[in-house]
């Protein structure tokens, strides 16, 4: 009897998820809410307990017990929240994530405060969604239109830079003097006769 049977690791078949993407990231993006705001309370606490302890000089921390989350969101600003992470594509659910933790380590807010920051960086992320979207319809629009060329462009305008109607007194000195002489590597250019 074999024992390599006995010590192969159980593979179990891979599983597709039965969610849709637009689930995934509203549940991924509720669950991050709900930790920087548990993590913002536990820091609101903290500094309590530290001036606490500073205006009294006793600790009892020891003796305390973890108590229960004081704030959570309404039922109403729970959904309008979701309505607007279920507007958000899964390719920017990372970068939504990394722009809150930023600005959650820089303002360091209130527990009262993280559902309005987490609000302003959904909304900063669906103005990136729709101007991207529309740099790529208009990127898409301007591939699919059909081109003229030089052509068409030259039957519609010609460009004479040489040529004007208007006489000016710069214009008399330039003709009696001599060009200066160019380079060999620049081309000669003179303005046609006149007369």
């Amino acid at each position: 009897m074999s024992l390599i049977s006995w010590l192969r690791w159980p593979e179990a078949p891979p599983r597709l998820s039965s969610r849709s993407p637009a689930e995934m990231v509203l549940e991924t993006l509720m669950m991050e809410l709900a930790g920087q705001m548990r993590e913002a309370e536990r820091q609101q606490r903290e500094r309590s307990n530290a001036v606490r302890k500073v205006c009294t000089g006793v600790d009892y921390s020891w003796l305390a017990s973890t108590p229960r989350p004081a704030y959570d969101l309404s039922p109403g600003e729970r959904l309008q929240l979701e309505d607007v992470c279920a507007k958000i594509h899964p390719s920017y659910c990372g970068p939504a994530i990394l722009r809150f933790r930023q600005l959650v380590a820089e303002h360091e807010p209130e527990v009262q405060e993280v559902s309005r920051l987490f609000r302003s960086v959904l909304q900063e992320v669906l103005e990136r969604m729709k101007q991207e979207e529309e740099a790529h319809r208009l990127t898409r629009q301007w591939s699919l239109r059909p081109r003229g060329g030089l052509a068409t462009f030259k039957t519609r305008a010609r460009i004479s830079p040489f040529a004007s109607d208007i006489r000016t007194i710069s214009e008399d000195v330039e003709r009696d003097t001599q060009p200066p002489p160019r380079t060999w590597s620049m081309p000669e250019f003179r303005a046609p006769q006149t007369d």
